[in-house]
């Protein structure tokens, strides 16, 4: 049998529909806590797309195309 994984060490996509505002209450919304989830979100994309023995333009063309569609949202406020 599996062990017992506490509700606040499950991953979003792990969480069930009905756990999830109980999941959200149990985050750090602290400015630290926000700063901490984006260095380790940041952390993980560097980890898995940038710094591989054999890497290709998949994690920098995410990158790129994430940069455009932000632009593209910051000149086009209106749509």
């Amino acid at each position: 049998l599996p062990a017992a994984v506490l509700l606040k060490d499950t991953k979003l996509m792990d969480v069930k529909l009905g756990q999830l505002g109980s999941w959200l209450a149990m985050r750090d919304f602290t400015p630290g806590g926000i700063l901490g989830a984006m260095r380790r979100g940041y952390d993980r994309y560097y980890n898995k797309y940038i710094n591989v023995r054999k890497g290709g333009l998949g994690g920098l063309s995410m990158l790129l195309a994430g940069y455009i569609v932000l632009s593209y949202m910051w000149s086009y406020s209106h749509v």
